[in-house]
């Protein structure tokens, strides 16, 4: 019988990396590349979907037993994509009580950072738990089954931010300060590898 899963871990590789000249995803760290780092650490988490978009035939060939959808309007954006994961996300795990937005370009995200926004969720009963560095609030973030609607109604280059803007109110926090750290250039990558 299948598991029923109550937490869904959305991964967007669907980005075409404009800054850094090739797909990000697929870039080694500590001997795993960004995409299989995050996907390892979400599956300790929940549900895992990850949904590729620019480069998808060799980002997929990363993904072998995990599920994915391809994005087709990738273009336009992580609205599109937040929209592509979440429909198909929840005709898989229709159970789900909450789902967790992650990106693949920071590397220091862990397992235990996600179940410590599920128990700040559960202690605070806010709907939504976002991670907060460099005084803003941002991915990953993790989003009660009460905003699955408006997550599947993005669309364009605005992501999950808006909501976060849209229903300040309703927001908990966990302290992520190396949240900070995102590779976006090739500058950024040769800082990370020379840290390990």
């Amino acid at each position: 019988m299948k598991k029923q899963h109550e937490h869904g871990v959305l991964i967007l590789a669907a980005g075409n990396a404009t800054r850094f000249g090739s797909p990000k995803q697929l870039l080694a760290y500590q001997d795993q590349t960004l995409l299989q780092r995050i996907i390892t650490e979400g599956s300790a988490a929940g549900a895992v979907l990850v949904v590729t978009g620019a480069h998808a035939a060799l980002v997929e060939e990363q993904l072998k037993a995990i599920p994915f959808i391809r994005n087709e309007s990738w273009e336009k954006g992580m609205g599109s994509s937040i929209c592509t994961g979440m429909q198909t996300i929840r005709q898989q795990h229709p159970q789900l009580q909450d789902v967790i937005i992650l990106v693949c370009d920071q590397p220091y995200v862990t397992a235990s950072l996600l179940h410590q926004m599920a128990e700040q969720k559960a202690t605070t009963r806010k709907g939504i738990v976002a991670s907060a560095y460099n005084d803003t609030l941002g991915t990953p973030v993790l989003f009660d089954k009460s905003y699955f609607d408006a997550l599947q109604a993005l669309d364009g280059p605005k992501g999950a931010k808006l909501l976060l803007h849209q229903f300040s109110k309703d927001i908990a926090t966990v302290d992520f300060p190396l949240g900070s750290v995102d590779i976006d250039t090739t500058e950024d990558y040769r800082k990370l590898v020379q840290s390990i």
